[in-house]
């Protein structure tokens, strides 16, 4: 598995990693387990995506939203932990608001689920849990987080 080869042939980079927005870590090991705090369709500091699915953003606009949140969560592992350390993403928890008729969520998710895939092969395997909620912050269309297991060499 080489992580930065496999974005270089999905002609993809990572962002630049965003600073919190509050008084936590954006990645915080215990033990083995990685936790990246929630990331946003941000890119190198530009706002990005935002708005209601299903309202001013549409599902395949969502995809791509999820997907700049998993690059996101990848710049944070690449910056914090290293990419040789994963052992494995475990979980993902993606949040999203929506206008009260659209339904695609699971396509949305899917933005983040095939990068993951895609760039870590079978370290990218993971379950996932999708959270409709009334408002994410600076009105950002969906919102991403996850966990892996690390082994630090």
């Amino acid at each position: 598995m080489n992580p930065k080869e496999n974005l270089a042939k999905l002609e993809l980079q990572l962002p630049d990693v965003s600073s919190p927005g509050g008084s936590y870590e954006s990645v915080n090991v215990r033990k083995d387990i990685a936790y990246i705090a929630i990331q946003f369709p941000i890119l190198n500091e530009k706002y990005k995506y935002q708005g209601r699915l299903g309202n001013e953003i549409s599902t395949q606009q969502g995809y791509k939203a999820m997907e700049l949140c998993a690059l996101n969560v990848l710049a944070q592992i690449d910056k914090k932990i290293g990419f040789e350390n994963i052992v494995g993403l475990n979980h993902i928890d993606a949040y999203f608001q929506s206008g009260a008729d659209w339904d695609d969520s699971p396509i949305v998710v899917n933005g983040a689920s095939d990068l993951f895939v895609k760039v870590l092969e079978e370290k990218g395997k993971h379950s996932r849990a999708i959270f409709g909620v009334e408002k994410l912050p600076r009105n950002f269309s969906v919102g991403l987080t996850a966990s892996f297991t690390v082994e630090m060499k």
